[in-house]
């Protein structure tokens, strides 16, 4: 990226660019170094702003505003979630956001987040478990198969050594898919009947369904000691996945405890339910896993923290390697007072 660019100049990914840029990185390195860039921004989590998500929510769906900056830089993304939008051939989840300079308020990036979002939700999701599973978990569930698995999949792989993925689907063309698309990853992938017969040996079940609703895809007698759950899916207020008695033997891992309040599987507990911060436990500032026979619970909702670091990351790779387009969106006039006389001037060079 040429860091001598014109002011009116901003970098733009698109879907083909970072599809591209993915595979030119490698899927299993990129969700490495992602990874890794999350983990310093919690690092510095009290540097950061924090708010919930804004969120316009329908009968249908919900979209949602997620902003947040350390100071320095600003960051945001536009989210939604629409789980009929499958009937239809749309994504249940489309997002775009920005990166921009704080100093003098111009973006220095605007992106795709579709597919970054996937890989920012599976880069965290593993982050977590190797700082909460048990450190010789090889065996992994992935309950609800559609697009983000996997993503799931080859992260867990990736960043901590998972080897063989159990799947199960209400829908068995999902898990169908979800199994080709593995099947070069080096993972050992196996479709199985019913959650119940997905979770059983498994060292860490992934919850990542797509209904709003109240669901119980996981029920206390499915869960056996020192197992850690990776719970994706509940990411809106009335979405859950697990019922209630797996969180009261469960010891909770959150982003950010207003947030996941409103929209996480803890929803169903008192507000003054105890839980801890998943930056505390990366910082040491708090225990993680204490003991090996213990079930621990990342309650994942997804935070404007983990998109501010994968824009971040990105704007890092197209300094390497480039792979964007340049879109003339910022107003530049010679002179910073006269903008109408910019437009004058378009009119003369146009002969309009």
């Amino acid at each position: 990226m040429n860091t001598q660019q014109k002011l009116n100049i901003v970098p733009f990914v698109s879907v083909d660019h970072m599809m591209s840029l993915v595979l030119a990185v490698g899927v299993e390195t990129f969700l490495r170094e992602l990874a890794q860039v999350i983990e310093e921004d919690y690092r510095r989590w009290e540097l950061f702003d924090k708010t919930p998500r804004i969120g316009s929510h329908s009968p249908d769906g919900v979209i949602e505003l997620m902003p947040t900056s350390d100071g320095t830089l600003y960051g945001f993304k536009y989210v939604n979630g629409h789980p009929k939008n499958t009937r239809s051939g749309r994504q249940t989840v489309t997002a775009f956001g920005a990166l921009a300079d704080v100093g003098n308020g111009y973006p220095m990036l605007l992106s795709e987040m579709t597919l970054l979002t996937a890989l920012r939700t599976a880069a965290t999701s593993a982050l977590a478990a190797s700082h909460l599973g048990r450190p010789d978990a090889q065996t992994m569930a992935i309950i609800g198969n559609g697009a983000q698995s996997e993503f799931q999949a080859i992260a867990f792989k990736a960043i901590c050594g998972i080897k063989a993925v159990r799947l199960f689907d209400i829908d068995t063309a999902a898990s169908e898919k979800c199994a080709r698309n593995l099947s070069g990853s080096g993972l050992a992938v196996t479709i199985l009947p019913s959650s119940e017969a997905a979770v059983e040996g498994a060292d860490i079940i992934t919850t990542v369904t797509a209904d709003k609703q109240y669901a119980t895809i996981l029920t206390d007698n499915m869960i056996g000691p020192g197992v850690h759950i990776n719970a994706v899916g509940g990411d809106c207020p009335g979405k859950t996945e697990l019922h209630r008695d797996i969180l009261l033997r469960s010891e909770i891992f959150v982003e950010y405890p207003p947030q996941t309040r409103i929209e996480g599987e803890i929803q169903q507990l008192p507000e003054d339910y105890p839980v801890t911060e998943l930056w505390q436990v990366i910082t040491g500032t708090a225990q993680g896993r204490k003991h090996r026979d213990q079930i621990t619970l990342f309650d994942s909702v997804g935070f404007a923290i983990e998109d501010f670091s994968a824009l971040r990351y990105l704007r890092s790779k197209l300094m390497e390697i480039g792979l964007y387009d340049e879109l003339d969106l910022l107003a530049d006039p010679d002179d910073p007072r006269d903008l109408f006389g910019m437009v004058l001037r378009h009119k003369a060079l146009k002969g309009l």
